[in-house]
């Protein structure tokens, strides 16, 4: 089973991801985390990105990752061909993932555009991690370094909250850490309970 998780920059979908990964029953897959590695070892996607970005998006072979950032934040046409890009690379990588991983109860997949590049389709349950959008754009402001305009830019460019949830099995808030690690063993245990 493949249990996708998800939710808008800043809600705390890491902070959710550590909690699960208590659980040695599930295998966790973080899509963002295995996209950059493949951004930097996959000639494919290396080529096209140096085809469609220019030179610059890589110095001395490691990915210039603000200077790409500069550009797709600001333009979607750009961000959907970045994706575009990478996202069937990762896509067959998690596939070989899922194979390695047959012998456990689920797959804890996490994407932050689940919906929005189309993975929702293969996932059976799926969980929205949430926070109000002033927590998450302080937490990202802190966490990056960035300014509130461009939390919100990032912010434009995802789903809003209400359109994930109203498509999600499970919802997370994830404001309370003692409450979120309540929801997390509950869904956990409805999960593995489903499964036998």
């Amino acid at each position: 089973m493949i249990v996708g998780l998800t939710g808008g920059i800043g809600s705390g979908k890491s902070t959710i991801v550590k909690m699960f990964s208590q659980f040695d029953n599930i295998a966790i897959y973080i899509a963002d985390d295995e996209a950059k590695k493949l951004m930097s070892t996959s000639k494919e996607i290396k080529n096209q990105l140096i085809s469609e970005f220019g030179d610059q998006v890589y110095i001395n072979n490691e990915l210039n990752r603000a200077y790409l950032a500069s550009i797709v934040f600001k333009n979607k046409e750009k961000l959907a061909i970045l994706n575009s890009i990478v996202h069937p690379v990762v896509n067959e990588h998690l596939q070989s993932f899922i194979k390695k991983n047959t012998d456990k109860d689920y797959i804890l997949y996490e994407n932050a555009i689940l919906f929005e590049n189309g993975s929702d389709s293969f996932c059976d349950k799926i969980i929205t991690v949430t926070a109000p959008e002033d927590v998450r754009i302080n937490r990202v402001v802190k966490r990056d370094n960035t300014t509130i305009e461009d939390v919100k830019n990032r912010i434009k460019n995802q789903w809003n909250v209400t359109k994930k949830t109203l498509q999600s099995h499970y919802i997370i808030d994830n404001v309370d850490l003692t409450y979120s690690r309540q929801q997390v063993l509950k869904i956990h245990n409805y999960l593995t309970k489903y499964i036998s």
